[in-house]
């Protein structure tokens, strides 16, 4: 009976050892999720508060206006009124503040430049900022007459010698009267100035007309906002950012078709695609490239209209051109410009030839291939699939290159539009 008492006695011991085993690796566990968890959200919450800071932009900005270094045509709805304020915050970089926002009726987005932070530390105080002085040109005492000369150099520097640059310099001066009252004053040239610097509204300017990226709604110095595009990226979805490295790029790939519109949508969003680069392809003010077709660049209207999104993608071939010349190489991979701009390697002269080895349109059909052959109806899909790798064979330096260019991008875009012309979506 001793014996039976002290069995049980020894089971009620490690019963409750179990128990207490049991509820300290549970209180461990949730001690340990609860500082993990902390941890995270101190991250998450340091990295948002040095990435958005749209109130220092906003009280840097409206500071110069109110001092009568700057004006433009946001700036009194921006600090006199606030009637343009910013929402959500997008920015990715500290110095390149990016936001949602609402300006009387319309929905944008607001871009505005900060200086950089020069030391910064979790659990520190940022250091102050060191601000370039943007505005700081044209100096008092400028006539309108000068600073359409700086204007016009300024292009020629960007964009070349072009035929043209006297209307787009008229184009900029008429954005530049922000108030239109006919003339432009100087705080409104610092302004203009200081957004011309910046290639990405240069380029916006210059391809709004045709209707391929957002309209410039208005401007402060060189925070300005643009139409908001309602649908992007071009196709696919954007992962959170824990699970990117843990997608494999074949996975993400097959996902990304299937977050798309309609086929025949699709087949209207490409033909946008396939316009830009017909019109940046010998254009008006020169020829361009697109050295990062990425849809995360690309995104599209209520209409299904393409519009880009992100000019930074964009950059003029002769700006393309003096970076070739000025590179050095050992092979053709050390010849590359943005993500996917290319030339080939002189490796005798170990220097970079100039001519772009593959033009737009031949990036852009390998961007489409798998977007418009999925789901595309059979009676087009042969036809479609060897139109789409035609095109992704064309070089740079093919000898009827422009006939051959015109040729193929006129046949994929009456293939398109054959299928579409009679459906609502036209």
């Amino acid at each position: 009976q001793t014996l039976m008492l002290d069995e049980r006695a020894w089971l009620t011991i490690s019963v409750l050892a179990r128990i207490s085993f049991v509820r300290v690796k549970y209180l461990f566990l949730t001690w340990l999720t609860v500082l993990v968890g902390s941890w995270v959200l101190y991250v998450q919450y340091s990295t948002y508060t040095e990435l958005c800071r749209g109130h220092e932009c906003k009280n840097a900005i409206c500071d110069k206006y109110r001092r009568g270094i700057i004006d433009g045509s946001a700036c009194s709805s921006l600090c006199d009124k606030d009637t343009l304020y910013m929402s959500r915050c997008l920015s990715t970089l500290p110095n390149n503040q990016v936001y949602t926002g609402s300006w009387g009726d319309h929905d944008g987005i607001i871009r505005c430049k900060l200086g950089e932070v020069l030391h910064y530390e979790l659990g520190e105080e940022p250091e102050p900022r060191r601000e370039a002085p943007v505005f700081d040109k044209p100096t008092r005492g400028t006539s309108v007459e000068k600073f359409r000369e700086m204007v016009l150099n300024h292009l020629k520097s960007k964009l070349g010698e072009q035929a043209n640059l006297a209307s787009l310099v008229s184009q900029i001066l008429s954005v530049a009267d922000g108030n239109k009252d006919g003339h432009v004053s100087l705080p409104e040239a610092r302004s203009t100035w200081a957004l011309l610097q910046m290639d990405e509204v240069l380029l916006g300017l210059l391809l709004q007309d045709r209707g391929h990226t957002p309209r410039l709604l208005g401007y402060c110095g060189d925070l300005y906002m643009t139409e908001q595009v309602p649908y992007g990226p071009l196709y696919g979805m954007s992962l959170p950012w824990p699970l990117v490295s843990w997608v494999p790029s074949g996975v993400q790939r097959s996902l990304d078709q299937w977050f798309t519109p309609s086929w025949p949508r699709k087949a209207k969003i490409s033909m946008g695609l396939l316009e830009l680069v017909e019109d940046i392809f010998h254009g008006t003010y020169g020829s361009f490239l697109i050295c990062d077709l990425s849809a995360a660049h690309f995104g599209y209207t209520d209409r299904h209209e393409l519009r880009l999104t992100d000019t930074r993608a964009v950059v003029p071939e002769d700006e393309f051109r003096r970076s070739m010349r000025a590179l050095k190489c050992e092979a053709d991979a050390d010849c590359v410009y943005g993500v996917d701009c290319r030339a080939s390697c002189d490796v005798a002269k170990r220097r970079c030839r100039e001519d772009p080895i593959q033009p737009n349109l031949a990036k852009a059909c390998s961007a489409l291939k798998d977007y418009l052959l999925r789901g595309a109806p059979s009676e087009l899909s042969e036809e479609l699939e060897r139109q789409l790798y035609a095109c992704m064979a064309l070089k740079g330096n093919a000898g009827q290159m422009n006939m051959e260019h015109s040729l193929i991008l006129n046949n994929l875009k009456a293939l398109l539009w054959r299928q579409i012309s009679h459906t609502k979506d036209s």
